[in-house]
C-alpha cells in the first residue's frame, strides 16, 4: 500500500524537516497513488509558512499507531503516563475511533500532527470507510493538536461549544511550550483546527447503523469537557473527566467536577475509556479512585482554609495522603491544590 507525503521544513537551508502525510491518497499501487495526486492536488496552504522540499510524492505507508479493539468496532490507543518529552514525542493521551457501517468517528487526536498521521494510518489498517467526524473531548493539547490530517481529509470537527474560544486563547502558549519540550521537528505541521460542529448540550452522530451520543458538560476538568457514548456497545469515551493511574489534572472547577462525576456514575454504560490509563475501566467501579481523590482534595482544601493557612503552606499538605495512589503526583497535585484553594476560598 502506498500513501502520499511531502517533505516540509522550517526553512530550506537550515531545517528542521519532516515528511508529512497527505491523507486520502492511499492506493495499492504507485500508479494509482500518483494518479490520485494529479486528479486532486493537495492544498498545501494549510501548512502555513513551512517550506516544501520537493513535490508531493507516493511512498510506502508509514508506521501506524498501536491500537487495541476494546469492543466490536471500537479501537483505543493507550498513551504513555508521562510528561511530554523528546522520548515520548507527546504521545501521552488515550485516543480512539469507532467504525460504523458507513463511516468512522475518531475521538481525540494527540499532541502533534505526527500522532494524528499515525492514528489516520491505524484507522486505514482497520477499514477503508471515510472518517466523517473527529470529536475533540476538551481543549488540552495532548487531545486536540493532532487533528489536522482528519480535517484535511474532510472530517467534521466536533467539540464543546466553548472549545473554539479556548483553543484560540491558548494555542500560542501550547505551541511554544511543546516546541520547547518536544523539539521543533516533532511539532512541524501541528495546528489547532476549526470546530465545525459546536455542541452546547447533546448531539447524536450516525455512522451508519451505529449511533454515538455526545454530551457537553458544565465546567469540571476544564470548561470544555465532552463525552462520547457508543450506544451499541455501552462504551463511553470520557476524555479527561476520568483519569486512571495518572494523577487527575484540575483546570476547571473542583465542585463542578465532583458533580459531573456523580452524574456520570449514574449512567448506564458497560465500560469507559479514560483520558489516561486504562485503556478501559469497568463502570461505575472505574470511578472509585477519581471520586476518592476529588473528595480528599476538597476536604483537605476546606480544612486548610478553615485553619487560616496561606496558599503556599496549604499546597504542601492538601491531598498528600493520595501520593502513593497515583503516578506523576508531584507534577500535578500541587497545581490541583492551587486551583482548588483559589476556587473554595472565595465561595
Amino acid at each position: 500500500m502506498l500513501e502520499a507525503i511531502i517533505t516540509l521544513c522550517l526553512g530550506l537551508s537550515e531545517g528542521p524537516c519532516r515528511d508529512h502525510l497527505l491523507p486520502g491518497y492511499e492506493a495499492p499501487t504507485q500508479a494509482a497513488c500518483e494518479a490520485a495526486l494529479i486528479a486532486r492536488p493537495p492544498d498545501l496552504t494549510v501548512f502555513g509558512d513551512l517550506v516544501a522540499r520537493g513535490a508531493p510524492h507516493c511512498a510506502p505507508v508509514g508506521v501506524a499507531l498501536d491500537v487495541a479493539q476494546v469492543a466490536p468496532g471500537v479501537f483505543v490507543h493507550r498513551g504513555a503516563i508521562a510528561e511530554p518529552d523528546a522520548e515520548n514525542r507527546g504521545d501521552m493521551a488515550n485516543l480512539g475511533f469507532v467504525v460504523g457501517a458507513q463511516s468512522v468517528a475518531v475521538i481525540d487526536t494527540g499532541t502533534a500532527r505526527w500522532i494524528g498521521e499515525a492514528l489516520w494510518r491505524a484507522v486505514r489498517v482497520q477499514t477503508d470507510k471515510p472518517v466523517s467526524h473527529v470529536v475533540l473531548t476538551h481543549m488540552h493539547p495532548d487531545h486536540v493538536l493532532g487533528a489536522g490530517p482528519f480535517a484535511e481529509a474532510g472530517a467534521a470537527v466536533v467539540g464543546h461549544a466553548d472549545l473554539a474560544r479556548a483553543l484560540a486563547d491558548r494555542q500560542a502558549n501550547y505551541h511554544e511550550s511543546l516546541g520547547r519540550l518536544l523539539g521543533a521537528e516533532v511539532m512541524l505541521g501541528t495546528r489547532a483546527v476549526a470546530v465545525d460542529v459546536p455542541v452546547a448540550e447533546t448531539l447524536e452522530i450516525d455512522l451508519g447503523a451505529r449511533a454515538l451520543q455526545l454530551r457537553a458538560w458544565p465546567a469540571a476538568h476544564t470548561g470544555t469537557d465532552l463525552t462520547v457514548l457508543d450506544a451499541g456497545t455501552g462504551t463511553l469515551f470520557t476524555g479527561d473527566l476520568i483519569f486512571d493511574l495518572h494523577t487527575p489534572a484540575l483546570d476547571g472547577r473542583l465542585r463542578g467536577w465532583r458533580a459531573v462525576l456523580q452524574q456520570m456514575q449514574d449512567m448506564d454504560v458497560a465500560q469507559v475509556v479514560p483520558g489516561h490509563g486504562g485503556p478501559v475501566l469497568d463502570w461505575p467501579g472505574g470511578a472509585a479512585d477519581m471520586a476518592r481523590y476529588l473528595g480528599v482534595l476538597e476536604a483537605d482544601t476546606r480544612a486548610a482554609i478553615d485553619a487560616g493557612q496561606r496558599l503556599g503552606e496549604a499546597v504542601e499538605s492538601i491531598a498528600a495522603s493520595e501520593a502513593g495512589q497515583w503516578q506523576l503526583f508531584e507534577a500535578y497535585n500541587p497545581r490541583n491544590a492551587t486551583v482548588a484553594f483559589t476556587e473554595l476560598e472565595w465561595e
